[in-house]
């Protein structure tokens, strides 16, 4: 496992600054996209991506949560805009969300590589990362898109029970209570969210392929689209990821390096 940074910067934006950032790959530092459906594991492979290549996991995500519990003083308008939408139940725009990464464009130089998870997530916003990037001085060098048949994707989500007490997550088969339908953490009864029934996971995996297609179809006309098939443990899926991306960087062994 290769170290990894406490993503200050990326977090809490300004003028944060990392502590104990990681060391420089050996090699060229990787610079990737993630994209795939709920379900797909993308999450778990951010996680092995960072471990073994060292790279800073960015996650649009994770800043808003952090944000979520930060005095309002030290939200930008960026920031505040974005709390905003989500509080109305909106979409962030195009435009807001851009603006929260360009806050943090240094990130996007870091020594160590990154992963971008969340971002982009339409074309406009791929659009402005290049301009980000090009202005950094830095490229992707490719763009892992996670995919899988839908009948596993309701399998894995229509498995899912959340505590409503505690919001603890199981799984009735890859991640099941002690006691059937009882949580560990507080004895609370589980659910089966609304979101994850199949019919509705049906219609949410035709929203992200209609949204998604566009994001696709643009990164596979630069050349860096790679097409991942998610079956198996988070370790297969890791290794047939870069076999896929081997012709991306001839001499890529399974860690990523070369």
């Amino acid at each position: 496992m290769k170290p990894s940074s406490d993503r200050a910067a990326w977090l809490k934006g300004g003028a944060a600054r990392c502590h104990n950032p990681p060391d420089p790959p050996p090699g060229l530092p990787w610079r990737l996209v993630l994209l795939g459906a709920p379900g797909v594991g993308k999450g778990s492979q951010a996680e092995l991506l960072c471990e073994r290549l060292g790279v800073c996991h960015l996650s649009t995500g994770d800043i808003f949560r952090a944000c979520r519990s930060a005095p309002d003083k030290q939200r930008s308008p960026a920031i505040r805009a974005a709390m905003e939408a989500m509080h109305r139940g909106a979409l962030v725009s195009d435009t807001t969300v851009v603006d929260i990464v360009a806050e943090r464009h240094k990130c996007l130089h870091c020594a160590g590589g990154f992963v971008l998870d969340g971002f982009p997530r339409t074309v406009a916003q791929a659009e402005a990362l290049e301009k980000m990037l090009d202005k950094e001085g830095v490229g992707l060098d490719a763009v892992f898109d996670y995919q899988l048949p839908l009948e596993v994707i309701v399998a894995r989500l229509g498995g899912r029970r959340v505590c409503p007490a505690c919001k603890e997550i199981y799984h009735v088969t890859g991640r099941p209570p002690r006691v059937d339908g009882i949580c560990d953490k507080c004895g609370g009864k589980l659910q089966l969210r609304d979101d994850d029934r199949p019919e509705a996971i049906q219609t949410r995996m035709r929203v992200y392929e209609e949204t998604m297609a566009p994001l696709v179809d643009y990164y596979a006309a630069r050349g860096l689209l790679v097409i991942v098939p998610a079956e198996g443990t988070p370790g297969q899926v890791y290794n047939r990821a870069w076999a896929c991306a081997g012709a991306i960087r001839p001499g890529l062994d399974a860690d990523g390096g070369g």
